[in-house]
């Protein structure tokens, strides 16, 4: 079942399977006293991917609903300018609501540190609702910090309302 589109809501278009059972961890964690206010979308096929159908489906309905966030969950491959490549895809219109987040390797890195891949992303909600960083402290996530800020910042409250 889909997100109220009339409320604030949160949409993550995930890389990769374990992309998205990270974000099912996550998802887990929302306060569901509210209606749907968090939907995790079919994984992509690759960030590049992720990228283009952005693009071409989610770009649109964005402007369609504009209390719409997006999240776009990729694997950064050690790769320097991974985030400025993502960013470069985003309309500036939209830079206030898409928020570019992932391992800075791959999942399977976190996963053999930290556990399986819902637990993560669980832990991961904990710490975004919590403002702590126990997970999101990690090495292979510390890169997300920026984007962690402005998630905190503009999303929080959408999936987090009691905090």
């Amino acid at each position: 079942m889909g997100v109220n589109k009339d409320l604030p809501h949160v949409m993550v278009l995930p890389e990769d399977d374990a992309n998205r059972q990270l974000a099912n961890g996550f998802w887990q964690e929302v306060d569901w006293n509210r209606q749907r206010p968090m939907q995790v979308l079919a994984e992509a096929g690759g960030w590049n991917e992720v990228l283009a159908l952005f693009r071409s489906e989610h770009v649109s309905y964005m402007d369609r609903w504009p209390s719409r966030f997006m999240v776009l969950l990729i694997d950064f491959d050690s790769k320097e300018d991974r985030l400025n490549n993502a960013k470069a895809a985003i309309p500036e219109r939209l830079a206030d609501r898409v928020f570019v987040l992932g391992a800075w390797s791959e999942p399977e890195a976190l996963r053999a540190d930290l556990g399986p891949y819902e637990k993560i992303g669980s832990d991961m909600a904990k710490d975004c609702r919590d403002g702590t960083e126990t997970t999101w402290g990690h090495h292979l996530l510390l890169h997300n910090a920026g984007e962690l800020d402005r998630l905190r910042q503009h999303v929080r409250s959408i999936l987090f309302p009691s905090v």
